[in-house]
């Protein structure tokens, strides 16, 4: 390969900066990586963050994105269209997404597609969750926001559990999962919809840092959320072994069911007034640590490998 470097395209800003973050001085075929954001052209594809995103999930396996841009084509002009694949098989994730032009072609889509039949499965439908403009007066704090390394730090490497609130409805075991499967592998989730937040524990640290970093201030079925570190003690992993779900009534991990749960106050769960931000909890378990701040990024990458 004569120019041994490629660009790397993300569908949202919070994987590119994950990606970035991840790769960025590692090995590949024994030859050390550096990733950096990647600068746009004019001659690059017309720019989308404006358009209307649509969600599209339960998508069958065998689904590509030249089937959904045909099943949506007749509710307006579309920008872009994908499916989602995971980085190491190349499979679908089982979810994508169509951006319209036009915000009526968008809404139509949601509401006339959404249970319709596409290949073997119902699909369903809804915006798709995007990280909103910064409001002109929160301009001057941008230039002080938190970097991974900053947010990495900021709590023991043992801890692997991030806090998500402030989702006052919608929220799903699914829509957690599908918000933060892009960052690491995900251990445990709780969700606890009549409070409006959840709790999301990664395989890594890292991982949990990657999350905190790109999701905190994005918009999740209408929602800005905030993310934090949980509170993690020493004890926490034998906890999570210990507990008896049983005791919380119906633990459904079906795609898109709502999760049950009766009170939560066992082992390492303790959930407290939903609002208080920044302050530790005396507790067993999980509390909030610290508030980082999100740095709205670009979505392309430039990879480059030494020679």
């Amino acid at each position: 390969i004569n120019d041994p470097y490629c660009f790397v395209e993300f569908y949202e800003h919070r994987d590119a900066a994950a990606a970035l973050a991840a790769m960025n001085g590692r090995k590949i075929l024994g030859k050390e990586v550096k990733v950096n954001w990647a600068t746009t052209p004019s001659s690059q594809k017309k720019d989308t963050s404006n358009h209307f995103h649509v969600f599209v999930g339960d998508l069958s396996p065998e689904i590509t994105t030249e089937d959904i841009k045909s099943a949506f084509a007749p509710f307006g002009k579309i920008s872009d269209a994908r499916v989602v694949k995971d980085m190491a098989t190349g499979k679908s994730k089982g979810y994508g997404f169509v951006s319209f032009y036009n915000k009526l072609d968008a809404e139509n889509a949601i509401v006339h597609m959404g249970g319709q039949w596409l290949g073997g499965r119902q699909i369903r439908t809804s915006w798709a969750t995007r990280k909103p403009p910064a409001p002109k007066s929160t301009q001057e704090n941008n230039t002080k926001q938190l970097r991974f390394e900053d947010v990495v730090n900021q709590s023991s490497p043992k801890n692997c559990t991030v806090y998500c609130g402030g989702i006052a409805s919608g929220l799903t075991d699914q829509l957690m999962r599908q918000t933060f499967s892009p960052f690491g592998q995900i251990m445990e989730i709780r969700v606890f919809p009549e409070k409006g937040y959840s709790f999301v524990r990664f395989s890594t640290h890292e991982s949990a840092a990657h999350a905190i970093v790109s999701v905190n201030g994005t918009t999740i079925e209408g929602h800005v959320v905030k993310c934090y570190w949980g509170k993690e003690s020493p004890d926490m992993t034998k906890n999570f072994q210990q507990v008896d779900y049983s005791q919380w009534g119906q633990w459904s991990q079906v795609y898109g069911n709502p999760q049950q749960y009766g009170q939560y106050m066992a082992n390492g769960w303790q959930v407290p007034p939903y609002g208080v931000y920044g302050q530790p909890w005396n507790q067993q378990g999980f509390g909030v640590e610290s508030e980082p701040r999100l740095r709205p990024t670009p979505q392309l990458m430039a990879i480059s490998r030494g020679s």
